[in-house]
C-alpha cells in the first residue's frame, strides 16, 4: 500500500482498539467500529471466525499499525492461527494475509450450528454476525411451520429454522453460488435434505411461483438495500408486503429486516401499515451488544409481526 494515500489515525493507535477477547470459539463481532460510537475507529471492524481473525478495513491505515494489530490479536486471541485483513475501501475488497496460516474456508459454530465460512472469493465471508440474535429467534419459534426465506443468500436463517423443528423451508436468492453454499451448510449440521427447497429466481419475477408452494406459516424477509438492476429496497419492500396475504397462512409470524443506514424502522413500519394492515406488530430483535451504533437508526433493524386476516 502506498503511504501517500493513508489518512492518518492521529492519536488514535489500532493498538488501544476496545475489542473483545472471545471465550469461545463461537463466532462473533469483536469491535464494531463501523457504528461511529468510537470516534477515530469508524473505518475499521473485527471478526472472529475461529480460527480466523478477519480486520475489515474502509480506508487506508499505517502499514506499521496494522501489523501491529495482527500481533496483538494473534497473541490474545486463544486458538487464533491466522490474522487476516480485507480491504473493504478496495475495488473488490480484497483479502491479506497479516499473520499465520493461509487461510480461505472455516467451518465457524453459532448457537450450537455450523456455518461455512469462505474469505478471497467474494466481498462477504457467508454468515452476517449482525443477524446472530435473529437466526436464534427463527430456531425459537419455527417448530412445525411451513417457512419462506426470501433474499436467503447461505441459507443461515433456513438451517436455524430446520434446527427449530420447521417441517419445510423454502429458499429464494438469485445467486446459486450463494444457494450452493445454503445447501453445505445443511449438511454441516445433518439436516434433512428433504425438507428444504432452493430456488434461484428473481423474487420480483416469481410472485406467482413464491405462492405456488405456499401458503407458508412463517416469512423470512432479510434483502440487501441495494442492487444494480434487481433490488432498491425503498422502492421495492412495499411489493412484498402487499403480497404477504398471498402467501401467509393466517396467524403466521413474519421477520422483517432492513439494514439500510439510510432507511429508519418507520421506514418499514410505515410500509407495513400502507401495504398490508392486518399485521400487528409483536416485537423487535435486537442485534448483538457489541453492534452498539451512536446514532439511532443507522444499523440492522428486525421487526416480528403476526399476520391475521
Amino acid at each position: 500500500m502506498n503511504n501517500a494515500d493513508v489518512e492518518q489515525t492521529e492519536n488514535h493507535p489500532l493498538t488501544d482498539i476496545p475489542y473483545l477477547t472471545p471465550e469461545t470459539h463461537q463466532a462473533q463481532r469483536l469491535f464494531h467500529g463501523r457504528g461511529h460510537a468510537y470516534p477515530g475507529y469508524e473505518h475499521i471492524s473485527i471478526d472472529w471466525l475461529a480460527p480466523i481473525v478477519l480486520i475489515m478495513l474502509y480506508k487506508p491505515v499505517e502499514t506499521d499499525e496494522l501489523q501491529q494489530l495482527a500481533q496483538d490479536l494473534s497473541s490474545r486471541v486463544t486458538d487464533c492461527r491466522s490474522v487476516q485483513v480485507q480491504y473493504r475501501h478496495l475495488k473488490h475488497a480484497p483479502f491479506e494475509l497479516l499473520l499465520g496460516e493461509e487461510c480461505t474456508q472455516t467451518v465457524v459454530e453459532e448457537n450450537g450450528l455450523k456455518y461455512q465460512i469462505t474469505l478471497g472469493r467474494a466481498q462477504n465471508t457467508g454468515l452476517f454476525l449482525d443477524m446472530t440474535n435473529g437466526r436464534h429467534w427463527v430456531q425459537q419459534n419455527s417448530n412445525n411451520t411451513k417457512v419462506l426465506n426470501l433474499f436467503s443468500y447461505t441459507c443461515g436463517f433456513s438451517v436455524a429454522a430446520l434446527a427449530g423443528g420447521a417441517s419445510q423451508v423454502f429458499n429464494i436468492n438469485m445467486s446459486r453460488v450463494s444457494l450452493t453454499t445454503g445447501r453445505n451448510n445443511h449438511r454441516l449440521n445433518g439436516q434433512d435434505m428433504r425438507k428444504v427447497k432452493f430456488e434461484a429466481i428473481d423474487i420480483f419475477k416469481s410472485f406467482g411461483r413464491i405462492k405456488k408452494h405456499g401458503p407458508y406459516d412463517l416469512l423470512i424477509c432479510d434483502p440487501p438495500s441495494f442492487q444494480k438492476g434487481s433490488v432498491d429496497i425503498k422502492r421495492d419492500y412495499k411489493k412484498i408486503i402487499r403480497r404477504i396475504p398471498e402467501f401467509m397462512n393466517s396467524g403466521s409470524l413474519l421477520m422483517l429486516c432492513l439494514n439500510s443506514p439510510d432507511l429508519d424502522v418507520e421506514f418499514l413500519k410505515k410500509a407495513v401499515e400502507d401495504e398490508c394492515a392486518d399485521c400487528r406488530y409483536v416485537s423487535e430483535v435486537e442485534p448483538p451488544e457489541v453492534f452498539v451504533e451512536a446514532m439511532q437508526g443507522k444499523g440492522l433493524k428486525v421487526l416480528i409481526y403476526e399476520y391475521l386476516c
